[in-house]
């Protein structure tokens, strides 16, 4: 297990578990937070043991969003303004981790913590969590995770989600498609495991080339994105991995894959 003073980090079987380690504050998205989570997502990219990688919070509660004492604090403009690139550089490293990953929400996801929630690829929740963008009932407004929000959900349920500051409860946000499932509080680690070793399982190579894919292709006008999801399917299919998988159905057995 990796030493952070705000996260922990560890690695078994093929899955990093990141985890909020902030409790006693609601995992609060401070500088020292988004650090953590940032230097934690590099660790999992740079590992190739890593196959997947699972983000969760320690405690009853996901993340209440971002640490308002940074925004209250006494300092020049910019200073605030750089500080909160942090959150964009954490969106980055997530989308271009080149492995997927899983949000396993253990509690109540607020404000930034629903983006960083959304900057995953699949999500889990217990039912008994809540889902809501507050901001503008103190003042501020979801500047920072507004456009992963758009990008996972229909806009008239954004729209009331930002405007309104209201909450939503698991099952709303499996029907509003905010995340794949809730199950209940007890089944919550078995089904995040379920999943994390499906994924943990599939040819890595492929998987990272798919996974680029995804993120790279979803703003590219639609020929643009057809010609460029076509030179990756031919970088895919002459992996080492892909005709091992070919052979491997043919053949009637589970294929060995070699990340190549």
């Amino acid at each position: 297990m990796s030493s952070y003073e705000n996260v922990l980090y560890e690695v078994d079987d093929g899955v990093a578990t990141i985890t909020l380690n902030q409790p006693d504050k609601r995992n609060a998205l401070s500088h020292g937070m988004l650090d953590d989570l940032i230097a934690a997502f590099k660790s999992a990219r740079e590992d190739d043991d890593v196959r997947v990688a699972v983000l969760t919070g320690a405690g009853t509660v996901f993340s209440a969003g971002g640490d308002l004492s940074g925004f209250s604090a006494d300092v020049p403009l910019a200073h605030k303004h750089y500080a909160t690139k942090r959150f964009l550089e954490l969106f980055r490293q997530i989308a271009e981790l080149g492995k997927p990953t899983i949000c396993k929400a253990n509690g109540h996801v607020v404000a930034g913590g629903l983006g960083v929630a959304l900057a995953c690829d699949l999500v889990v929740a217990s039912d008994e969590a809540k889902f809501s963008t507050p901001e503008i009932n103190i003042g501020l407004f979801p500047f920072m995770i507004m456009a992963i929000i758009y990008r996972n959900v229909p806009r008239k349920k954004v729209n009331e989600l930002l405007l309104l500051g209201e909450r939503l409860t698991a099952e709303e946000a499996v029907q509003h498609g905010l995340i794949n499932k809730a199950v209940p509080r007890e089944e919550l680690d078995a089904a995040a495991d379920e999943w994390a070793k499906k994924l943990a399982a599939k040819a890595p190579v492929v998987m990272r080339l798919g996974h680029d894919a995804m993120v790279n292709q979803q703003d590219l006008p639609y020929f643009s994105a057809l010609e460029y999801l076509h030179s990756q399917f031919t970088v895919a299919v002459s992996t080492e991995d892909a005709i091992e998988g070919a052979m491997a159905f043919f053949e009637k057995r589970d294929p060995e894959w070699k990340g190549r």
